[in-house]
């Protein structure tokens, strides 16, 4: 099903129906794929609350999900990885903003070691050596 706004790009962080993984409208899925929560554990839970003296808001709000949310875009991810990617800002965005500050540092760390080599007078004598030799 095409998206309502062709321009718009998906939304990575948006709570859509899976079909493709759901039993009846994907609402558990959906639930699933976006909390990064075990599918059989969400359907467990709604099972669960069918069978609770509160079951009628359970079954309410489980229609109103079908009715108010968008089906997942097929084209929402290029690849696995940013699909895995997603999941795991979902599902831990304090470990993955604590992964990306550690990366950063590393890089910064390997490039000042790199400038402090390339600045070095060993580096620059090296240099000159190379040089003599090839000509």
């Amino acid at each position: 099903m095409p998206r309502p706004y062709q321009n718009e790009p998906p939304k990575y962080n948006k709570l859509y129906l899976d079909k493709k993984k759901g039993k009846i409208c994907g609402v558990c899925a959906g639930i699933s794929d976006f909390s990064g929560v075990d599918i059989t554990i969400v359907r467990v839970v709604a099972i669960l609350g069918l069978i609770s003296p509160a079951s009628g808001v359970v079954v309410i709000a489980y229609f109103l999900m079908c009715w108010l949310l968008d089906p997942k875009p097929s084209d929402l991810f290029d690849s696995k990885e940013q699909d895995d990617f997603w999941k795991g800002v979902r599902t831990q965005p304090k470990n993955t903003i604590r992964d990306v500050r550690h990366k950063f540092r590393e890089i910064e760390r390997r490039l000042r070691a790199a400038e402090a080599h390339v600045t070095s007078r060993e580096y620059n004598l090296h240099k000159e050596f190379e040089d003599l030799k090839k000509n």
